[in-house]
């Protein structure tokens, strides 16, 4: 059996090309939504318990299956302890063959490389906001006296942070964090 795998990172993005390309060499083709950069991805889970000998797992491009080197060839050690093949359709990469093994392996390491270099140059442009005086995250949830009256609340009175937190309409971990901060202020 010819499996299509086919992977978008969120559920506003359509897969409808993949799998229309997919279609065209696959006896069924499965789609899921959940980030490349994931192993826990339930459908490819699924679609590697599956996978008998002769099977082959095909994917339009190279980066649906992984964007990381080291899942990449753990998917593919599954693949082949099921005794199963893998195709990447743009590639043009087939497993069942010596030179395609090896062109998986070169163009892995490139994916690898990419993610690398954007995770560098991600940190770098945080570390310059931050010396410009900028800083990341949400804005705080509440404002500065109602901080002040949520930390006199839960110190003074005894009130729970969650009933805190329900009554200023924000999660329990805001208001745990703000009297872990208070607390380091103080000493």
């Amino acid at each position: 059996m010819i499996i299509g795998y086919a992977r978008v990172s969120t559920s506003e993005q359509n897969g409808n090309g993949q799998k229309a390309e997919l279609n065209k060499v696959c006896d069924r083709v499965e789609l899921e939504v959940a980030s490349g950069g994931r192993w826990d991805r339930p459908m490819l889970q699924a679609v590697l318990r599956q996978l008998r000998p002769g099977d082959c797992l095909v994917v339009w491009k190279l980066d649906r299956l992984s964007r990381s080197l080291a899942d990449l060839l753990s998917i593919l050690k599954k693949i082949e302890e099921a005794g199963a093949a893998f195709r990447s359709l743009t590639e043009a990469i087939d497993t069942s063959t010596p030179v395609g093994k090896m062109l998986l392996g070169v163009l892995g390491s490139f994916a690898q490389f990419e993610r690398d270099m954007l995770r560098e140059r991600t940190l770098l442009g945080l570390a310059r906001a931050r010396a410009e005086g900028r800083i990341g995250g949400g804005r705080c949830a509440l404002s500065t006296k109602q901080q002040a009256e949520a930390v006199r609340m839960v110190t003074l009175e005894g009130r729970s942070q969650t009933e805190i937190a329900s009554l200023f309409k924000v999660s329990p971990s805001t208001i745990s964090r703000l009297i872990s901060e208070r607390r380091v202020l103080s000493q």
